[in-house]
């Protein structure tokens, strides 16, 4: 279920809004254990994605790192190379 839960800070280009927001909506679902919340949940639901989506920005600019930024296209071809080994 937390698939889309990546790791957003340091890279070149910087996370997206779409990007914060999917993980964001992940860890919620993740706490929740709803994938799609019933109407009586949706305002909760809803309200508790954009909270930690909020949260997501103000840690990202918050952190401080000295290692260069890493580059989004080579960390998805590790990934890559990782999943056929692991599943070859």
């Amino acid at each position: 279920m937390c698939r889309n839960i990546r790791t957003l800070f340091n890279f070149e280009p910087p996370a997206s809004e779409d990007e914060i927001r999917a993980s964001a909506l992940q860890f919620v679902r993740k706490l929740s254990g709803f994938s799609h919340p019933s109407k009586a949940n949706e305002e909760a639901f809803a309200r508790a994605v954009d909270e930690v989506t909020e949260a997501a920005h103000r840690l990202l600019a918050s952190l401080q790192t000295a290692s260069p930024p890493r580059d989004r296209s080579v960390e998805a071809e590790k990934a890559k190379d990782r999943a056929r080994r692991r599943y070859a």
